[in-house]
């Protein structure tokens, strides 16, 4: 029996970003969804750079851990799988995913044992060809044709999202003991078509039975707890009450 392979998440590569605010953010976002593995070739103002520091804001220790590298090709050496975020350039044919295609990717390819990185470009500029010629695939996302230029940080923040998304569980819901049973359901359907019919709600009658059904079916739907159907109960027979007395 072999032993199980730890998946390596992917790293994140900026390539010659010029603002340290967007460094910053960018491992913030990294953070949010489960993601440490920074690298960085060549930024503009040097490193380490106090403002991207600042602007971490509590995941300074993916900026700690962030490689350093003078050229894209350094930055992925070790990779076997790259990806590029960029519009589909021409005169290179890639295939070009979505981000939620290329992270679901990624995370069957990491589970297998590949390493995976990446790219990402300068925010004035993009990635350029050469950088995009060393990626097996080009992750391009649909945004607005007429304004397709995404922040470097905002494009980190939908690459770690999907990546989070497909890997960190989901919030739990309410606990299931505490949702209302479909018999604790219809029981409150019945009290409150019982009161509107008093009431004289449904009216014509020749539309009474349709009203009848789409109000049951406004009920089912709803997601309900057992608290808030005592809730409706209670508010019915307050209104009841007061009408019964004049109040």
């Amino acid at each position: 029996m072999t032993d199980a392979i730890e998946p390596i998440p992917p790293a994140f590569v900026l390539v010659r970003p010029q603002m340290g605010e967007n460094i910053g953010a960018a491992a913030r976002a990294m953070l949010n969804f489960g993601l440490e593995r920074m690298r960085l070739v060549a930024p503009r103002d040097g490193w380490p750079n106090p403002r991207a520091v600042a602007m971490a804001s509590g995941a300074g220790r993916v900026l700690d851990a962030a490689g350093l590298f003078d050229t894209t090709a350094e930055a992925v050496a070790d990779c076997t799988h790259v990806y590029a975020t960029t519009a589909r350039p021409r005169g290179l044919v890639k295939r070009v995913l979505t981000p939620e295609a290329a992270m679901a990717e990624a995370r069957e390819l990491t589970a297998e044992g590949a390493r995976v990185g990446v790219l990402f470009g300068p925010e004035r500029s993009g990635l350029e060809n050469d950088d995009i010629a060393r990626a097996t695939a080009i992750i391009t996302v649909p945004v607005n044709p007429a304004f397709p230029s995404l922040n470097l940080a905002q494009s980190v923040l939908l690459m770690a999202y999907e990546w989070g998304r497909q890997t960190i569980p989901p919030p739990a819901g309410a606990p299931a003991a505490d949702l209302a049973t479909r018999e604790e359901v219809e029981r409150l359907a019945d009290h409150w078509e019982a009161r509107l019919e008093e009431a004289g709600f449904f009216f014509p009658p020749e539309k009474a039975a349709g009203m009848k059904l789409n109000l049951r079916n406004l009920w089912a739907r709803m997601p309900l707890t057992r608290g808030d159907v005592q809730i409706f109960h209670g508010a019915l027979r307050q209104l009841v009450r007061r009408r019964d007395t004049g109040g």
